[in-house]
């Protein structure tokens, strides 16, 4: 009989001390959500682009003598790049020298001749024949003078030419051809660098057709603000992951879609002071200056990956824990922000809930402080 009655004391402990348990709310830390204004911010793939890049191409034919720069390296305006072998074009601008001296003779001959035929015909001493001669003999080298002259004028330019400089600072590209190549102008012989602007550059980064519906969807029910003075600004994140220091600003938005690829071109300016963003270099864009209105943002850790996508635990009215399916929109900082599945002024668990079960009571020792949105969102759905 004492052995039933203790075996009986044992079971009735059993039974009561996961009840016991069950009773114990779990301690967690929440963050009561309030809605707010955050910046958004739309991430894209960017590439960097020369502001001015200028193609250097021979305007006159002959055999390249000279290359006067450092490939690759800076180069100023007006700095010397190639020297065409010039005697040629000198030896050219020498004989229209001499062509406009010959018709400045012809000229002075004929104004002369024509000062003494003029007379003798108003006095009918010489035929009105003659006269009509010296007047088309006068007016005939005037205009091969100025013939002659525009010769020479065309000579001494193409001996400019022989000698080709940068039209603009920047960075040089390969010299094409080489030193004793023939180059003909109006070929592909003529081509022979390119010099590129560094500072500022242009950022190239293209908007789908997806996108711009979703943003002017978002704008049209207010939960997206654009910046009052459409001034929208970019920052830009190097292959490595650091950031670049300077700020950019659009100015430039192609106002048709490409037929090939369904987006259109945006382009931001920014300063590239050292040079450390060079032509044809990719970086992630960070388009900025828009807002979100009465967003309501949690901690990222608060957000919990399920077979059924995005939860998160909210502690309810009977301080129990509730488990909220949510859909998130950008990652602003270290939060999320949450679009659907939340209620303003409803508390969500941010530490705590990995003791936690749907329907668990729990025990709110800590409250955290929502925190400032951070100047970086990634868009991630």
């Amino acid at each position: 009989m004492i052995a039933l009655g203790m075996l009986a004391a044992l079971a009735g402990c059993n039974r009561q001390e996961p009840a016991k348990s069950a009773q114990l709310p779990a301690e967690v830390v929440v963050v009561t959500v309030q809605p707010r204004t955050v910046p958004a911010v739309f991430p894209f793939v960017g590439q960097v682009q020369s502001s001015h890049q200028v193609d250097i191409m021979a305007r006159v034919s002959g055999f390249l003598e000279k290359i006067s720069y450092q490939e690759g390296g800076p180069v100023k305006h007006g700095q010397v790049l190639f020297q065409i072998d010039k005697k040629p074009f000198v030896a050219a601008a020498d004989a229209a020298k001499a062509e406009v001296d010959t018709r400045k003779s012809q000229l002075f001959t004929a104004k002369a001749n024509l000062e003494r035929v003029r007379p003798l015909a108003e006095q009918n001493a010489a035929s009105k024949s003659d006269l009509d001669n010296a007047i088309g003999n006068f007016k005939g080298a005037e205009a091969g003078l100025q013939q002659a002259q525009a010769n020479y004028a065309k000579a001494l330019l193409d001996v400019g030419y022989t000698t080709i400089t940068s039209p603009i600072s920047g960075v040089s590209g390969q010299a094409l051809m080489r030193e004793g190549a023939y180059i003909s102008a109006g070929s592909s012989s003529a081509k022979l660098t390119y010099v590129a602007k560094l500072d500022p550059v242009w950022v190239d980064f293209s908007i789908s057709q997806n996108q711009q519906a979703t943003v002017r969807q978002q704008v049209e029910s207010g939960q997206l603000i654009r910046p009052k003075d459409g001034r929208f600004t970019t920052e830009l994140e190097l292959s490595d992951g650091s950031r670049y220091p300077q700020t950019g600003v659009v100015n430039f938005a192609d106002p048709s879609y490409s037929k090939d690829t369904g987006t259109y071109l945006v382009r931001a300016e920014i300063a590239n002071p050292k040079g450390g963003l060079r032509p044809g270099m990719y970086v992630k864009v960070w388009l900025k200056g828009a807002s979100r209105p009465n967003a309501l943002v949690v901690p990222q850790r608060a957000v919990q990956q399920s077979g059924n996508g995005n939860v998160l635990y909210v502690v309810n009215d009977k301080q129990q824990a509730e488990l909220r399916p949510v859909t998130v929109g950008d990652w602003l900082g270290n939060d999320w922000i949450i679009t659907q599945g939340l209620r303003p002024g409803e508390r969500v668990v941010v530490d705590g809930f990995m003791r936690l079960a749907p329907g668990a009571p729990v025990k709110v020792v800590a409250a955290d402080e929502p925190q400032q949105a951070g100047p970086v969102a990634q868009a991630a759905r």
